[in-house]
């Protein structure tokens, strides 16, 4: 891994830090003109576009692209009973978690007579995603349809791409996670098809208001093409961890998290951030046997570690690691520290923290009860990872009698005539025999 070495004057203040931080090239606005023509395809041409692409892209013909009731039910009959626990355990431990974020409608009593309420209310219908490129992600329909599911949502749908080795269906155990969930809408559609055909609907599928779920760069540039027309959680890029970690952290621990995001893809971050040098010396020493021992070292995790968007970046203490790891806004970050509770408290931009040596990353991938859909690229400075308020949209409900609208009306005017819109006040003074009444 490349070494970044930050410590005394080569720290910058403020925006330069984040140019000096690794990251993937990933270029969402290239891909965007590749996606335009995919998704107007499906726009126009509906499932045959689907069935196209998916013997383009995935090498399978579809006769359908609608998943059988059959094939969900065959599945969740065939899955490994140790798998089947597995799931029914993350489920249950999300469940618990997102319930507890489900909002509530709330009165304010703004002057006598006068109210604002806010109630929530879940989106109508939801499009999500379950990548299945390179691994197959049932916890991500675990992660995607729990939340939606405590919602309240009540149309939920989900995709994910044709598998030529499974007769154009998606994976069995992405099926047998919908049927172990009771989501019986399922479409065999990968990528921007996906994306487009939740936007646009076609002969077999509805339009969703929204779509979220992890994915390539394809599906990041086709919700960007499809912003503003649906709801989308997040353009999530490669996968990132960043690990903060000094002399008290175990060097095995470090590499085996570092190894465990970098499996994910050839342009996964994997970034270390310590003001020991021989902890990063030692780290480095332990990724060898660690990296040899594992798979999809050639593909995946060799050429992540070795990447641009990888590097160990040593600092001068923890306190000029929180500057780093906030600057960074990892998608997932490790505190691995002396007194890590704290630290973690200090830290601002991350898309999920995990505490201390026996909370590493793996364990909010399935059965923290956490999402893993998270923000990636920095954004976390600015977004967060999917949850219940997702799917929820707050509408203020405002209810004012006459008397409570006459004591501000004088107000209402003044504000309306101080930004030349006269009509704004008019339409209170209509009300009053076009005289503005005197508040208090």
């Amino acid at each position: 891994m490349a070494r970044i070495d930050l410590r005394g004057d080569a720290l910058p203040e403020g925006p330069a830090l984040r140019d000096l931080l690794p990251r993937a090239d990933f270029d969402v606005s290239a891909a965007l003109e590749k996606v335009r023509p995919i998704c107007e395809a499906v726009h126009h041409r509906g499932d045959a576009a689907l069935i196209d692409f998916a013997e383009k892209f995935d090498g399978v013909r579809l006769e359908s692209v609608r998943v059988p009731a059959h094939a969900l039910a065959d599945a969740l009959e065939q899955l490994d009973p140790a798998v089947r626990a597995a799931l029914e355990e993350s489920i249950r431990r999300a469940r618990l978690v997102h319930r507890e974020q489900r909002r509530t409608t709330h009165t304010t009593q703004v002057v006598p007579g006068g109210s604002v309420t806010e109630k929530w209310v879940p989106v109508d219908r939801v499009g999500l995603y379950a990548p299945g490129g390179r691994s197959v992600y049932p916890s991500s329909v675990i992660m995607n349809v729990v939340p939606a599911q405590e919602a309240g949502v009540e149309s939920i749908a989900l995709a994910s791409p044709a598998q030529a080795e499974f007769d154009g269906l998606p994976h069995p155990t992405i099926l047998a996670a919908c049927a172990l969930l009771g989501v019986d809408e399922v479409y065999a559609a990968g990528g921007a098809t996906a994306v487009a055909m939740f936007a646009y609907g076609t002969e077999s599928c509805a339009p969703a208001n929204m779509v979220t779920g992890p994915g390539n760069i394809w599906v990041a540039a086709a919700k960007r093409y499809f912003a503003g027309k649906i709801g989308i959680d997040t353009e999530a890029g490669p996968t990132e961890i960043a690990i903060l970690a000094d002399d008290t952290a175990d060097p095995v621990h470090v590499a085996a998290d570092l190894i465990s995001q970098a499996e994910h893809d050839p342009l996964a971050a994997a970034v270390l951030v310590t003001d020991s040098v021989a902890l990063a010396d030692a780290v480095e020493k332990e990724l060898e046997p660690q990296v040899a021992a594992t798979k999809h070292i050639e593909d995946r995790v060799a050429p992540a570690l070795a990447g641009r968007q990888s590097a160990i970046v040593v600092v001068d203490g923890v306190e000029e690691g929180l500057r780093v790891v906030d600057a960074y806004g990892a998608e997932h970050l490790e505190i691995q520290t002396a007194n890590a509770a704290a630290v973690a408290d200090r830290v601002r931009n991350a898309g999920a923290i995990f505490v201390g040596p026996w909370s590493p990353v793996s364990l909010g991938d399935y059965a923290a009860g956490s999402n893993h859909v998270l923000p990636t690229g920095g954004c976390a400075c600015h977004s967060s990872g999917l949850s219940v308020q997702s799917f929820l949209r707050g509408i203020h409900i405002v209810d004012y009698t006459r008397d409570a609208l006459a004591d501000v009306a004088h107000h209402v005017v003044t504000l309306a005539e101080a930004e030349d819109l006269p009509a704004h006040g008019a339409a209170v003074k209509a009300r009053f025999g076009w005289k503005v009444p005197e508040g208090k």
